[in-house]
């Protein structure tokens, strides 16, 4: 892959928790098909990520990983305009989270606002650990080892992105040198993330039980659609509705064309037409979608080493980056791998 120099740098990832699901696809995945035409995209499987919540079990790691390729190259990314890789083969990640979180203060990761939403929301799991609370760093390290220029995200993630920003200023203010600033500070690139509702009318999400996958075959998306909560108001077929107040319509706002949009508002609010032909309407509109991206996915399903080359060869340019920022960075705090001796006269 050669990387057009004009093009500013993304680098995004997603832990590897598995397949994806429309949710994954609609609020990221989606976009980064886009961008992958337009800037220098780094996109990673974030496996150490997934630790920081699912570490008592790891047996599945790898094959989550592949999971989540299989998705990307499903949704469209291509590794001729990408670079897709794997967190824990790049080790210069794991190097700079290190040397970071020597210096980011604790009360900078007290304030991470997910921080405390998750150990509220996520009560099974002992998150008082070391690695849940530096997470943060760790993502910083992610962004800065590329000296990525934007990183997409939706406004819950903007906090992480400025956490580092000012990581990236404490560092660059203690060991800029005669090279100048190592790290440029990333900007945040805010992604639309229309509200994209599960099968109960929740957030979509695999913990909740209600996602509906990239990979579910038709007849799993169709009966999926069947059991998906309507508007409430709606209690009788004769009863008259409000795509704006129902789930379903959420999802016919996304994947649905304008004429089967206008057929919904019309039959909708005048209940001339029920919530199970409405339904239907979506699941004809999901399948176009996913049918495609299926066929992709059974291509490198069938042959999972070609899978894994691709993650390999993404792994490989990553760690050549990587590797050439951490030569920076040990340079600029005077821990580099070579050493001169002082000069002086000479007996």
């Amino acid at each position: 892959m050669t990387t057009p120099s004009n093009k500013k740098r993304v680098l995004s990832g997603m832990r590897s928790t598995g397949k994806l699901h429309l949710g994954n696809y609609v609020g990221a995945l989606e976009n980064w098909v886009r961008m992958q035409n337009q800037y220098d995209c780094f996109f990673f499987i974030a496996d150490w990520h997934a630790l920081t919540t699912d570490y008592a079990d790891t047996s599945r790691v790898k094959e989550n990983s592949v999971d989540v390729l299989l998705d990307w190259l499903a949704a469209g990314l291509d590794p001729e305009r990408c670079v897709m890789f794997i967190q824990s083969h790049v080790p210069a990640h794991a190097e700079l989270h290190l040397l970071l979180s020597m210096i980011t203060p604790l009360g900078w990761l007290e304030r991470v606002p997910t921080y405390k939403e998750q150990k509220e929301n996520i009560k099974e799991k002992d998150l008082g650990t070391y690695g849940f609370l530096g997470y943060p760093v760790l993502q910083s390290a992610d962004i800065l080892i590329y000296k990525a220029d934007v990183v997409p995200v939706g406004e819950d993630q903007v906090a992480h992105v400025e956490l580092t920003r000012e990581i990236a200023r404490r560092f660059n203010g203690f060991y800029s040198g005669k090279r100048g600033e190592v790290f440029p500070e990333p900007q945040s690139l805010l992604t639309p993330t229309p509200k994209l509702p599960g099968t109960d009318g929740r957030k979509m999400s695999k913990s909740y039980g209600n996602a509906i996958m990239l990979s579910d075959p038709e007849p799993v998306v169709r009966q999926k659609l069947k059991t998906m909560v309507t508007d409430p108001a709606r209690i009788r077929r004769t009863d008259p509705g409000n795509p704006d107040l129902c789930p379903v319509g959420d999802l016919h706002k996304i994947f649905s064309s304008g004429e089967t949009m206008a057929k919904v508002n019309e039959g909708c609010r005048s209940a001339g037409i029920g919530c199970i032909e409405c339904k239907g309407w979506a699941a004809d509109a999901l399948v176009q979608v996913l049918n495609p991206m299926q066929e992709r996915r059974q291509k490198y399903a069938d042959n999972p080493r070609l899978a894994w080359d691709i993650l390999e060869a993404g792994s490989s340019r990553a760690r050549d980056v990587a590797g050439a920022t951490m030569n920076e960075v040990r340079d600029a705090m005077s821990i580099s791998l070579d050493y001169e001796p002082p000069k002086g006269p000479t007996k």
